[in-house]
């Protein structure tokens, strides 16, 4: 018998008509001879409303207990999921992370696994029970709730996707699947059929919401192979694999927006060991995260540092750095929000030259500035004026003919 896992995002559980939807899917796939654990999402909303619920109550809520009030919204979600389908004359039982024997590191808020004991989904499983499972958390080793960060439901599935080899793991969202770009902002992106783990984990990175980057991380490294689909319709979706060598004849798989970035430049530093160290030690102690880093060519013994992080970061990481800029001479500090980031990623790119003056020919004929530019084997990531954002991506996703259908070719009914 098949063991199947399948998750389901906060939009698809978002209202109870919704929750039945997901709980008659649940049910079917069971009903087709399946063993079925499904991996559910705080109802649409909820996490961001007890978050601002926390810091009403109080300023700076202690992590401990942030992790304990965050964890209740897949409790709700879960329990609900499991009484509609047992209203539908299914047999459905709700489990706690740590019921499910999701076991975490110390760390709270953005915990990582340590182990999966899947004892008792076995047993349930084996008593013919669809098993629900609460996404997003765990249980550290003094027996505290973790929450695992921002799409944290993702890693829950395919951890224990992982852990219980099962046959099939089944991330549904409010999506049809990975897209060439964000529809929303190429209207005639095309849904990917599959993408290697390395494509997706740059494109999650770069800015794409469909999955968290460390769930992508998780299943390249333990071969959970996944498919991203529509919990609204039952198309297929997108795989996400381990490459083939005829991937690699798709030289761009998709474009990413990342919005909401800042740059800033210690001007004029000392070009001498230790000093670039010690200013991303100082933005490391306050927790903020480096993304493109980029280092000019030195000049008279100086040359200026450029980075990006979030906008959010940018008050934080002035008053870090204005002490480190005096301290090491540097002859200031220059700071810009935003900005966004421009990614096209593409295994394909490993064996075709050419994409980089592409790119960049593309952008400078529509007068784009581009303010840094970072690259990986199969990734080229720029950083241009926050405004210009969607017209570098609908004129990057045309100059490499990503759309559903060129002008040579009328879109079908099925486009439309």
């Amino acid at each position: 018998m098949r063991l199947i896992v399948q998750k389901y995002g906060g939009t698809s559980v978002g209202t109870p008509e919704r929750i039945r939807n997901v709980a008659g899917r649940l049910l079917a796939t069971q009903q087709e001879g399946c063993k079925v654990v499904g991996v559910i999402s705080a109802m649409a909303g909820v996490t961001d409303n007890l978050i601002k619920l926390a810091r009403e109550t109080s300023p700076q809520p202690t992590e401990r207990e942030l992790d304990a009030l965050l964890a209740t919204g897949e409790l709700a979600a879960v329990a609900l999921t499991a009484m509609a389908i047992n209203a539908l004359g299914g047999k459905a039982i709700s489990l706690t992370g740590a019921e499910a024997g999701i076991l975490t590191d110390r760390a709270h808020t953005r915990a990582r696994i340590a182990n999966i004991s899947p004892k008792q989904i076995h047993e349930l499983l084996a008593d013919d029970y669809i098993v629900v499972v609460a996404g997003f958390q765990g249980q550290n080793a003094d027996g505290d709730t973790t929450t695992l960060g921002r799409g944290g439901t993702d890693l829950t599935a395919i951890a224990l996707a992982g852990a219980l080899n099962a046959d099939a793991c089944q991330i549904f969202t409010d999506v049809d699947g990975v897209f060439t770009c964000d529809p929303r902002i190429v209207s005639d992106a095309k849904k990917i059929d599959e993408v290697a783990y390395d494509e997706l984990l740059e494109m999650a990175g770069a800015g794409s919401k469909v999955m968290q980057s460390r769930a992508v991380e998780f299943a390249k490294k333990f071969g959970v192979e996944f498919e991203v689909r529509s919990s609204l319709k039952s198309d297929i979706g997108t795989i996400a694999k381990e490459e083939t060598a005829n991937m690699e004849d798709v030289v761009i798989r998709g474009i990413s927006v990342d919005r909401n970035q800042a740059k800033v430049t210690v001007d004029d530093v000392r070009d001498e060991a230790g000093i670039a160290g010690r200013i991303f030690s100082v933005i490391a102690s306050g927790n903020i995260v480096v993304d493109m880093i980029v280092q000019s060519v030195s000049k008279h013994g100086t040359t200026d540092i450029s980075f990006t992080i979030h906008e959010n970061d940018l008050d934080s990481a002035i008053k870090l750095l204005e002490p480190v800029v005096k301290e090491v001479q540097a002859a200031g500090l220059i700071t810009k929000s935003g900005v966004a980031k421009l990614s096209v990623v593409g295994i394909g790119m490993r064996s075709h030259s050419g994409v980089a003056a592409r790119l960049f020919d593309c952008l400078g004929k529509s007068g784009i500035n581009i303010q840094l530019i970072s690259t990986s084997e199969i990734k080229i990531a720029v950083v241009i004026d926050g405004q210009d954002a969607d017209r570098a991506a609908q004129l990057t996703h045309k100059e490499f003919g990503l759309a559903r259908f060129t002008p040579s070719q009328p879109a079908s009914a099925a486009d439309e």
